[in-house]
């Protein structure tokens, strides 16, 4: 996945390796337009940082003190999105005993 155009956060941009088979938001978006659900770039973009967030959440409430706002620094930070597509690929191999 990456940020919008233009948009780099203090650690990078946000990306998917492609070992994973990656799209940006705007390919998912297609995708799923193609597959009958109407999104936009940005619709795709506000479901996969729903999703970070999820995920955020717990951990930033257990280190953190000050959770709410280091939960939306988080879920944008590209090094935790890319370890969390390392936690669930795992997870998913695991399940599907698979080789990602």
């Amino acid at each position: 996945m990456s940020m919008p155009k233009g948009h780099k956060s203090n650690q990078g941009y946000a990306t998917v390796s492609s070992e994973y088979g990656g799209m940006d938001y705007r390919t998912i978006a297609e995708k799923m337009t193609g597959e009958g659900h109407k999104m936009n770039h940005a619709t795709a973009r506000n479901i996969f940082l729903r999703a970070m967030k999820k995920l955020a959440t717990p951990l930033c409430e257990l280190y953190d003190s000050n959770a709410s706002r280091s939960v939306e620094e988080t879920c944008k930070d590209p090094r935790f999105q890319e370890s969390m597509i390392d936690v669930v690929a795992d997870i998913y191999a695991e399940d599907h005993r698979i080789n990602i």
